[in-house]
């Protein structure tokens, strides 16, 4: 347990970034599984449309610090190549 003032406000300021942090990766997961979906129902319309609104969320949550910024460009690279071949 924490002894110092400090880190007792610490220990209350991690609760509450785990609670966004976790909040954000689900939500990327949601986007990234939607546009995935699309891909496999062969809708290039709607897998263009859940990319566009994808791409954002997961550059967001590189900038936040809950991804790796290369792990969210890859995501994002690897998902528009697939969208791009459906063609």
């Amino acid at each position: 347990m924490a002894n110092t003032k400090s880190a007792k406000k610490a220990a209350r300021q991690t609760v509450r970034r785990t609670e966004v942090n976790k909040s954000r990766r689900s939500a990327v997961k949601s986007s990234v599984r939607k546009v995935e979906e699309a891909i496999a129902s062969g809708d290039k319309a709607a897998a263009t449309a859940a990319l566009k609104a994808a791409e954002p969320s997961l550059v967001r949550t590189a900038q936040k610090g809950v991804m790796h910024p290369r792990t969210a460009s890859r995501k994002v690279s690897r998902l528009s190549q697939r969208v791009k071949a459906m063609a």
